[in-house]
């Protein structure tokens, strides 16, 4: 009750709002890309990459998505609880000794070993059906997942002993984003291959950025996770998603700064004329990193206000950040004023860049202070005060 009511916003420096009917959008383009052939499902793990879990799976199944994948138990939880019938499979895998909470709560391990395997195996013996689960083979992200000799030998000679559960076969593709990397055709070269030891089981390669990669990465089933949350899949391309996350930050300060003086921490920018700076209540502790800022020696991050673009103005500080907003007309930026820090005109992936990071930090990385908005477009979200 009381972490509700300081979230108000008559307590919050800052909004964030998450339009949900731009993340269903995203899911069925994504969709209708991998249809009739392959099914979509939706990435949710670490807290639907910074959206919220509960609200934000519950909208993606409401728009037809009845596959999920999570990276850990608990995130499984989160989804059950709103989503009672879907497929919930976590990605990273059976935790040692603890086959039975998957069990209680219907969650499909990806098992990522021969040791995970055999555990899953033994708590299935004995079961008239035994509990689904996805076996991950690794083709050449070197991270989780059989080897291919370890995925052949299991093929030819152990089929039977997990075909019982087997419900799907997955790999993972390491430089989908880029497009003409080699190891694009050399990985799907590889699961082809061993997807004939398995004969029969559905399976699933394309990420966000495989979707884009074409049909012949589809397969059985896709797991976009990035795009469904607006971040470009592809960043060299246009990004063809829409923007997902809004901040809007509240000028707390407009004050002049004279030309020659620093501003802000170690006075890392130096006002080169007499300048306009408007502070607003926004920093690293919500998820804005340092690196976005600006300095004599190079340029930093633009938000938007007012029909302007603005300047970062000196170092992102834990609660405040100064912005240069000059030649923005006065009575456009005053005191109480909200600032776009992401939106529609600060995109993700350019606020990411800025930061030397990518969309996925970013969003999954933004804080608790904001007063969070939920909106599904016939809604206008309310102002801070």
């Amino acid at each position: 009750m009381v972490e509700k009511l300081l979230s108000a916003p008559a307590f919050c420096g800052a909004k964030l709002t998450i339009h949900l009917d731009r993340v269903c959008a995203n899911w069925r383009k994504l969709a209708d890309m991998t249809a009739p052939k392959a099914r979509c499902a939706a990435v949710v793990k670490a807290d639907a990459y910074g959206t919220g879990a509960a609200i934000t799976a519950k909208a993606l199944y409401d728009a037809g998505a009845r596959t999920f994948f999570t990276a850990i138990p608990s995130e499984g939880i989160t989804v059950r609880e709103v989503c009672p019938d879907a497929e919930i499979y976590i990605l990273g895998g059976l935790f040692h000794g603890r086959a039975g909470t998957y069990e209680l709560h219907g969650l499909r391990p990806v098992l990522n070993s021969l040791e995970e395997i055999e555990e899953w195996r033994l708590f299935n013996l004995g079961r008239e059906t035994a509990l689904p689960a996805a076996i991950h083979i690794d083709t050449g992200m070197n991270r989780l997942g059989l080897t291919l000799d370890e995925a052949e030998e299991l093929g030819t000679k152990r089929f039977e002993d997990v075909k019982p559960f087997l419900s799907l076969l997955m790999t993972h593709l390491s430089c989908a984003d880029e497009p003409t990397h080699p190891l694009n055709a050399l990985q799907l070269e590889r699961f082809k291959k061993m997807r004939g030891f398995f004969p029969g089981v559905p399976a699933s390669m394309a990420n966000s950025a495989g979707v884009f990669l074409g049909e012949e990465y589809h397969m059985d089933i896709a797991r976009p996770g990035i795009a469904v949350y607006g971040g470009n899949p592809i960043p060299e391309r246009e990004n063809p998603m829409q923007a997902v996350a809004s901040i809007h930050a509240e000028v707390v300060q407009v004050r002049w700064v004279e030309e020659g003086h620093g501003i802000g921490y170690s006075a890392s920018l130096t006002a080169t004329k007499r300048s306009r700076i408007a502070v607003i209540s926004a920093g690293y502790a919500d998820g804005l990193h340092r690196l976005a800022g600006s300095s004599d020696e190079k340029d930093g991050a633009h938000f938007f206000v007012g029909g302007h673009f603005v300047p970062l103005a000196g170092r992102v500080s834990m609660d405040l950040i100064a912005l240069d907003v000059t030649h923005v007309p006065e009575d456009l930026v005053r005191r109480g004023t909200l600032v776009e820090v992401l939106g529609d005109n600060v995109l993700v992936d350019d606020l990411a860049k800025h930061a030397h990071t990518i969309s996925y930090e970013l969003l999954t990385g933004l804080g608790r202070r904001y007063h969070r908005v939920y909106s599904d477009g016939s809604n206008q979200p309310e102002a801070m005060a």
